[in-house]
């Protein structure tokens, strides 16, 4: 069994900490805020300044890996889940009746809930494990090293203490200092991939009332416009967010902060609108975020690792624009491998890199990729115009085929070229075009003059 100590207490270095714990591991968590998610999720939530995490108040939905892997490795923690509030969505539950079921459909499934639930419920675990020590209010300064080639990390620097371990997990989040350690060590640079993503995020909690309406009907949960992007995230204990996303160099982004023009904006896009008709109660300010990269940060180059003894993992290892929702999946799915081979990588972390590369870093492609696509499309407020990818997304909302596929991409099950590439899904996007001879391909949103008619003289 070996010793690990694990750097940051997000929903990655907490899960991590909880699944060594559990297969016997000694793990030492340290996490600079002195701060824990507690028993009062609403003080918590949105009175908790958490600069170091801006996306911890932003709205998630935490598709399929992180049911799966939580019901696999700690199936109390998904119980307390549930007993907070958190609801499961299966994505078939659009049609009211689900269609034969096929291998893999129950997998199907979105947590809707707040961040902060899922941190108390990890949280309230690891306080009951005898083999997991957390350290809050510590702030890791520097690593320790042993003698060798590569550089051997042999444990972390706190305040006056220092920390051996078999094993360090760098969970430190998208600013992690570790990379900054190694090459201040003199190790080889790790292998750094980021792109800008820009895209800017504001968004709105709400909750329902307890005696006013309390479902908008069969909704869709997003509408576009050339230039913006609406979505609601339904979540936990009747709360729910709405969102809007833009480009960065929107002239109209800075007014959106305003609450009265930020819903005035909101309720131009049906999605939005039908869930702000049932007058709900503002919970929060205009949230806003940006300066967003998607990166990737390697440990390993062409001759192997640059360091052993230590690898990363969540924000650290890959962190990507929220639109898609990976965050906490590819996390989460890191931790649950981390744990199963930790002997093997504390003694050799060739293995997790290859892993890594190989079932994570796909999924961190596909979102450039995407990023570059809507980027583009919300700066230059580009119409639609490819009728059959536009027949793709509408065909899903009304046949279960194409939503089956639709919901295997977003929950990270098979890559869109695969899902979407089979005969079966042709012909039924076929089918329904013939069926739909009128359909062109437009946005639900706000033309550009509605849109800059709402913002104030």
């Amino acid at each position: 069994m070996a010793r690990v100590a694990v750097i940051g207490g997000g929903i990655s270095g907490l899960g991590t900490a909880l699944m060594l714990g559990r297969r016997g591991h000694t793990v030492t968590l340290f996490e600079q805020d002195a701060r824990e998610a507690g028993d009062d999720l609403d003080r918590d939530f949105y009175h908790w300044d958490r600069p170091r995490s801006p996306q911890a108040v932003q709205p998630h939905s935490f598709l399929a890996p992180v049911r799966t892997v939580l019901r696999t490795e700690t199936p109390d923690v998904y119980a307390d889940l549930l007993a907070r509030g958190a609801r499961e969505y299966h994505d078939f539950d659009w049609f009211g009746e689900h269609p034969p079921h096929r291998a893999g459909d129950e997998d199907l499934v979105t947590l809707r809930t707040r961040r902060i639930v899922l941190e108390a419920a990890l949280a309230a675990a690891l306080r009951r494990e005898r083999t997991v020590e957390i350290l809050r209010g510590r702030r890791v300064h520097a690593l320790t090293f042993g003698e060798g080639r590569p550089h051997r990390v042999t444990g972390v620097r706190a305040g006056e203490e220092t920390h051996p371990a078999d094993l360090v997990v760098d969970a430190a989040g998208r600013r992690s200092p570790v990379p900054a350690w190694l090459v201040a060590a003199g190790c080889r640079r790790p292998v750094v991939d980021s792109h800008r993503a820009g895209i800017a995020y504001l968004c709105r909690w709400y909750r329902l009332r307890a005696d006013g309406p309390r479902d908008p009907g069969r909704v869709k949960t997003g509408s576009a416009a050339p230039f913006a992007i609406a979505g609601v995230f339904p979540s936990d204990n009747d709360t729910f967010a709405v969102n809007l996303v833009l480009s960065t160099g929107d002239p109209t982004r800075g007014a959106l902060t305003d609450p009265a023009v930020f819903e005035a904006a909101a309720r131009r896009f049906p999605a939005t609108a039908a869930w702000l008709d049932l007058d709900p109660e503002p919970q929060s300010a205009v949230l806003a975020m940006a300066g967003l990269d998607n990166r990737w940060t390697s440990l390993a180059d062409d001759d192997g690792p640059v360091v052993t003894g230590l690898v990363n993992a969540g924000d650290s290892l890959i962190h990507t624009n929220p639109t898609l929702g990976h965050g906490a999946a590819l996390g989460l799915r890191a931790a649950q491998y981390l744990a199963t081979h930790a002997d093997r990588i504390a003694a050799d972390p060739s293995g997790y890199h290859t892993w890594t590369e190989q079932v994570l870093r796909p999924w961190f492609d596909a979102q450039v990729t995407a990023d570059r696509s809507n980027e583009k499309r919300l700066a230059e407020s580009s119409p639609l115009s490819d009728r059959r990818a536009a027949a793709l997304g509408a065909c899903a909302f009304d046949d279960p085929v194409v939503m089956r596929a639709r919901a295997e991409v977003r929950h990270l099950v098979r890559p869109a070229h695969e899902a979407y590439g089979t005969d079966e899904v042709d012909r039924h996007v076929t089918a329904w075009l013939d069926a739909h001879p009128d359909f062109s391909p437009a946005h639900d949103g706000p033309t550009r003059d509605q849109w800059d008619a709402l913002l104030p003289a």
